[in-house]
């Protein structure tokens, strides 16, 4: 373990679609990576760009989440607000996923100050599924996309399109994140995939939470 020990885990504060469906987080793309950290012993502080309450996609309650799931997504409950957040706490930030935050994600001032200054600080930032939404406004103090130039990854279009969804989507972030200048790796549709490009770590979907977690983990104790 570094000598810093905490992480930041950024979540969505939800939106309602229109269809009326609840936009929010994907549990298991919070409780699978938080559990991960706090069994490697790190400290881990969630904050959302309001603070209060992280909304769970209802969807994300399928039979595979487990108590310990549940019993992690209680800390959703009550979440700190990106406000009262300084970045020289953390060894390293961790964005999960969920339709939320294609919603809050890319328009929000204060977490793209904290990734202009986890970027220019040299410290790890990854991101699973949809929380790559983060980076779409996220820029190195040169003005140009912490995303451009790096080989990544995140929720594809396809998937997007499995999902039926697409249609209620601000963008499809697939898309986006080339227009930004990213190398978008893409494998098959719910493929265990992360990619890996320097400080920068991302996760293609749900299924690659547990690696992208293990990942970042091997990456802080290096």
């Amino acid at each position: 373990m570094t000598g810093n020990s905490k992480i930041l885990m950024v979540v969505t504060n939800g939106h309602t679609m229109e269809n009326g469906e609840l936009a929010g987080i994907w549990l298991t793309e919070f409780s699978e990576a938080y559990l991960e950290f706090k069994k490697e012993g790190y400290e881990v502080v969630v904050a959302s760009p309001k603070g209060g309450t992280s909304p769970v996609d209802p969807n994300s309650l399928t039979d595979d989440v487990t108590d310990e799931d549940k019993e992690a997504g209680k800390l959703l409950e009550n979440t700190k607000s990106l406000a009262d957040i300084s970045s020289q706490e953390f060894a390293g930030m961790f964005v999960p996923g969920g339709h939320g935050t294609m919603f809050d994600f890319p328009d929000d001032t204060r977490l793209h100050r904290l990734l202009t200054e986890f970027a220019e600080d040299d410290k790890l930032i990854a991101a699973v599924c949809h929380g790559p939404a983060a980076l779409v406004g996220g820029k190195l103090k040169n003005g140009e996309p912490i995303v451009k130039g790096k080989r990544i990854t995140a929720f594809t279009d396809s998937e997007e399109k499995d999902t039926t969804l697409d249609k209620y989507m601000p963008f499809l972030l697939e898309t986006k994140l080339r227009e930004l200048g990213a190398e978008f790796i893409a494998k098959d549709n719910w493929s265990d995939h992360i990619e890996v490009d320097g400080k920068l770590l991302t996760g293609q979907n749900p299924q690659s939470t547990i690696s992208l977690a293990k990942e970042f983990v091997r990456a802080l104790n290096a």
